[in-house]
């Protein structure tokens, strides 16, 4: 596959010395977002599952919906994202095996400090969006159909706006990661959606400040699936249910739990305790 041939250029090496029970320099591909690679969670957590099982592992990450169409094509062993019912579409059409929560954390709505919209404290998102709107303040989406970007325009359709037809010059659809998303936002003084274990991890604030947390909508779930070995042998099937076991097992729950910048936790493990 072409996305396999370009590892060397575009994925994340991080290789360790593996134990005997399986082959040595073995390693797998996982499909993922920029919020789990932005945030820095990846550099935390990869070094000791590679440590404990001899498997390196390589990341791709992406939009959520640009990483399931990684995986849908075979291009990846296992997939670890955020948007539900994307993941179980990916499931159900026979893609990928069986899905796994992993961890949670939230979305919060980021702007700038002098907040143009007077959104600042609000605890319902929807009405945040409807004055950021109104006021035709500057917004920076995604656009990348990353699962950050299918919850926006969900949300604003649950606050009655059709981004389609309200967005104009101010509403600016960069179709980028969440990285550069929040770099944007910043170099523009604009609002922007964010997970917030990105957010935490990000260093290039400027004025932004954090505006509107705290209502369950904002509610944001990972998942993990091994990609279907049955319509891509290719997949390495072995490794790749050694990491997601690894991933919802106690161990590599507490390794999620332990990733913290600044003393704030980014995500919070929440597997259920099944295995593959």
């Amino acid at each position: 596959m072409l996305l396999r041939r370009l590892l060397p250029i575009i994925a994340v090496h991080l290789c360790v010395i593996g134990m005997p029970a399986l082959a040595e320099n073995q390693s797998i591909l996982v499909a993922s977002t920029t919020s789990t690679q932005d945030s820095g969670l990846f550099d935390h957590i990869l070094p000791l599952f590679e440590k404990k099982t001899g498997i390196t592992v390589k990341v791709v990450a992406q939009g959520t919906g640009q990483a399931l169409d990684t995986a849908r094509r075979g291009d990846a062993d296992v997939v670890l994202v955020h948007a539900k019912a994307q993941e179980e579409k990916f499931v159900g059409e026979g893609f990928g095996v069986k899905r796994f929560d992993v961890m949670y954390n939230d979305f919060v709505l980021i702007g700038p400090s002098n907040d143009p919209a007077g959104i600042s404290g609000m605890k319902d998102i929807t009405a945040a969006l409807v004055a950021i709107e109104a006021k035709q303040a500057a917004f920076v989406s995604r656009g990348d159909r990353s699962g950050t970007h299918a919850a926006e325009l969900k949300l604003w359709e649950e606050a009655g706006i059709d981004i389609e037809d309200a967005k104009g010059s101010w509403y600016k659809d960069i179709g980028q990661g969440m990285g550069a998303a929040l770099n944007a936002a910043s170099s523009m003084s604009a609002y922007v959606l964010a997970d917030r274990g990105t957010w935490l991890s990000f260093n290039n604030r400027g004025d932004l400040d954090l505006l509107v947390e705290g209502d369950k909508r904002l509610f944001n779930q990972y998942g993990i699936i091994l990609v279907n070995p049955q319509k891509h042998p290719e997949v390495k099937a072995e490794a790749g249910t050694t990491f997601i076991n690894w991933l919802i097992s106690r161990e590599g729950q507490a390794a999620i739990a332990g990733y913290r910048v600044n003393g704030q936790q980014l995500f919070f493990p929440n597997a259920g305790g099944e295995r593959m």
